[in-house]
């Protein structure tokens, strides 16, 4: 039996947690806790002009939230400085680095790989780094579960800083060093530190015997257009979905369809069975297209799923109007859970209930009542039929069937359109063309407010 692995997320403090980064998350602890091994929480927070320690708390928070929670305590980089100090000194020792003030040419040419003062002797000083002393030959080869071999010359490496000017200690050279002292065997991260795991390797080679530890890059995520999500153009931070009305378990989900798919082509299914049927060898290569419509509909299957109590206490949070919504929400709670397809959704369903008058959605109201000259028939016909019909929803809706064909919403058999013929109505009723079922939404909302909302469309048109 193979060795059980130890993974870790290693975030840095200087930005909510992206969803790209709740997928590693994700694909990390779905590897660990299907071979039984650990997944660690590493914050490395060693850039110091960067971070924003407040930042800290939301990611932790996001992580527990989707329910994927970490082995151990989480481990802050900062705290191990002077361990990553005493590798740096043992290198410079050991003639793997050296200090110095060489700042690479900048413009056009090929760019310059090796400090012209690498053999100079310098020592610590002002506005000296400590650069890692690359090979002048040969190559860095390590295997990535995801993408094959993966082979970079040390010609085309620079020498690199590992420690900058003001005595900290770079990304790089902390990464090497904690994951070699946590005895992290695979690292599974973004595919935008494919360039760097060459520089990692030697510095963990130059160390001494270590865990040379297993890599599996992942691929990036995608708006629609094949551009790179990006934290100043799209919504992409998990709390803004968390906000949204997305449910974790549905977020978890999608996230891990993300690159990868299960084997029998059913997506939608609970962590445990995820875990049973995940295959870091089976992820694609290929950037993965973050869709937000896909995660909706997810959702919305979710949402579906839950019992109608465990619904309706999930809306809580996501109304604004508690004191009106809540006691229609309980009366259609089981209509609009099977339409909506985030949290947030909910109240908007059922607003028309308790407002005087429906906020109107102005592009339903055209495409329904505005551009089809039908519509006002139909309003007709419908006040009609419904100012004398029992009120409830089978007299309702034989009375709507009277007012379609009468309106002439007539299918090819003779029979009215019903689909087509709710449209005018429900806008005028509603403000708008999705919501709860029709007929329900009438018995709730009252034959008088009913009629005089017909009315009133009607005056309109």
């Amino acid at each position: 039996m193979t060795e059980a692995p130890r993974c870790r997320f290693a975030p840095s403090p200087t930005g909510f947690l992206h969803v790209g980064g709740a997928r590693t998350v994700l694909f990390n602890w779905l590897f660990a806790r299907q071979r039984g091994g650990s997944f660690l929480l590493r914050v490395e927070d060693t850039d110091l002009d960067r971070n924003q320690p407040e930042l800290v708390d939301d990611i932790l928070r996001s992580i527990e939230w989707l329910g994927l929670g970490w082995d151990g305590e989480p481990v802050h980089q900062s705290a191990n400085r002077d361990r990553h100090l005493e590798v740096a000194e043992a290198l410079v020792a050991a003639g793997h680095a050296f200090w110095s003030g060489w700042q690479p040419a900048q413009g056009s040419g090929p760019p310059e790989r090796r400090a012209t003062d690498r053999d100079a002797g310098l020592g610590p000083g002002e506005g000296r780094a400590l650069r890692f002393r690359v090979p002048d030959g040969g190559a860095t080869t390590f295997t990535d579960l995801i993408r094959g071999d993966v082979t970079v010359g040390h010609a085309d490496i620079e020498d690199f800083v590992l420690v900058r000017a003001n005595g900290t200690p770079m990304f790089l050279l902390a990464n090497a060093v904690d994951d070699s002292d946590m005895a992290i065997t695979h690292v599974l991260r973004g595919e935008e530190h494919v360039n760097g795991t060459p520089k990692y390797l030697l510095i963990q080679a130059a160390m001494g015997p270590t865990v040379r530890p297993t890599f599996a890059h992942l691929p990036i995520l995608v708006d629609e257009q094949r551009k790179k999500l990006s934290k100043r153009k799209h919504a992409v931070a998990v709390s803004d979905f968390e906000a949204k009305g997305i449910l974790p378990e549905a977020m978890v989900n999608y996230l891990a369809l993300l690159g990868w798919g299960p084997p029998d082509g059913i997506e939608v299914r609970p962590l445990a069975e995820l875990v049973e049927l995940f295959r870091l060898e089976d992820v694609n290569s290929s950037p993965a297209f973050f869709d937000v419509k896909k995660l909706e509909a997810i959702n919305g299957d979710y949402l579906r799923a839950l019992p109608v109590e465990d619904f309706l206490g999930r809306v809580e949070p996501f109304l604004e109007h508690g004191e009106r919504s809540r006691p229609v929400l309980r009366e259609l709670g089981a209509e609009v859970q099977t339409r909506v397809r985030t949290l947030a959704d909910a109240e908007g369903y059922v607003d028309f209930l308790w407002r005087d008058e429906p906020e109107i959605d102005e592009a339903a109201w055209a495409k329904a009542l505005g551009r089809d000259e039908r519509a006002a028939p139909m309003l007709d016909a419908t006040i009609a039929e419904w100012e004398a019909a029992p009120l409830d929803v089978d007299a309702l809706k034989a009375a709507m069937e009277r007012a379609a064909l009468a309106a002439g919403y007539v299918n090819a058999e003779g029979g009215p359109q019903l689909g087509k013929a709710q449209a005018p109505v429900r806008v005028a009723l509603t403000g708008r063309t999705v919501g709860p079922p029709l007929f329900e939404s009438v018995v709730a909302l009252g034959r008088d407010r009913t009629l005089a909302r017909l009315r009133e469309a009607r005056r309109r048109l």
